[in-house]
């Protein structure tokens, strides 16, 4: 006998890539399993409007490639509050709604957390293309972010190139450098600026000035937006370096948007179905992730409270290679 019967799934917070394949594997799997399926409009905010429908398999057909998220997302700071909680979890129950699968970033965790602790079972699914949940490997959409701005920078090394200038590119990452880090290695960007690591200004300019004097033809800076603003990084360039002309491109909302990769799609797959079947096992409270290409569930308690360890040894080795 299954531990839930009616399910429901919503997106919050900032979209991220691949959103809709998790939205499209959590119901596709909850009708196989014989669930009825709900989908909730516009995040928390929308199951306080009670904007809730019935969801069958013509409901997410032909999203799998979409970007964005086709249930939409939006804050709520009504929902943060004890009053709105208890609203949202009795709105679920005269639904008689379950269960309920979150796909988001942190502060969707916690909503998923408060309503755990009052009697609905949930599951949180990491949709955030920054890579800052803990107890998961990857988050949904980070691989395509990382590939958005992999061909920007391969778009402006061939400008900067034929005019011989430095290029510094800014990118997503508040908190968290994953986005720089593996782009600025995958690119090949003589350096990588990221919240996680102390850097010096004048240090980054005279590298610049020595990969000039040993013949490059072009510079590339990619900094995290937690590090500090592209702008900022310019002056201090320009103050040593001035006939090389830096020039600043901070890509901002273009790396939420386009098609998922296919990491990104096969990923929120396996982590909605993952999900599903976690709530039929009765488990509650979890976040799901995958850790060494296995899926594994961890208590939210735990993944909110918790700081993502930041890979030093990849950050060593993209210092290593930019030389």
């Amino acid at each position: 006998m299954t531990a839930v019967k009616k399910i429901a799934v919503l997106t919050s917070g900032g979209d991220s890539q691949g959103m809709n394949a998790a939205v499209r594997a959590v119901v596709r799997s909850a009708l196989y399993f014989g669930l009825e399926v709900y989908g909730i409009q516009r995040g928390y905010q929308g199951l306080l409007n009670s904007d809730i429908f019935p969801m069958d398999l013509r409901s997410v057909g032909d999203i799998i490639q979409r970007g964005g998220t086709v249930l939409q997302s939006a804050r709520c700071k009504e929902f943060m509050t004890p009053e709105g909680q208890q609203k949202g979890a009795q709105i679920l129950r005269d639904h008689g709604i379950d269960g309920l699968v979150v796909i988001g970033g942190d502060g969707s965790y916690q909503g998923a957390n408060k309503l755990s602790k009052l009697g609905i079972k949930t599951m949180g699914l990491p949709g955030t293309i920054d890579n800052d949940i803990s107890y998961t490997d990857y988050t949904i959409g980070f691989d395509t972010a990382v590939s958005i701005v992999v061909d920007a920078i391969n778009k402006l090394r061939d400008t900067m190139s034929s005019h011989e200038r430095s290029s510094i590119v800014e990118v997503m990452g508040r908190h968290c450098g994953d986005i720089a880090l593996h782009a600025g290695l995958a690119s090949g960007a003589e350096t990588i600026l990221v919240p996680e690591v102390e850097y010096s200004l004048e240090e980054v300019s005279e590298r610049m000035k020595q990969n000039f004097a040993h013949g490059k033809r072009h510079s590339i800076i990619i900094v995290a937006e937690g590090a500090g603003s592209g702008d900022l990084v310019a002056q201090e360039v320009l103050k040593s370096c001035p006939s090389y002309e830096p020039r600043v491109t901070v890509l901002g909302h273009i790396q939420r948007g386009g098609t998922p990769t296919a990491f990104d799609r096969n990923l929120a797959s396996r982590l909605g179905d993952f999900a599903v079947r976690k709530l039929i096992e009765g488990e509650s409270d979890k976040a799901c992730g995958i850790i060494k290409g296995e899926l594994v569930t961890t208590d939210i308690d735990k993944v909110v409270n918790t700081k993502k360890p930041f890979n030093m040894e990849l950050y060593e080795l993209a210092l290593r290679l930019s030389q």
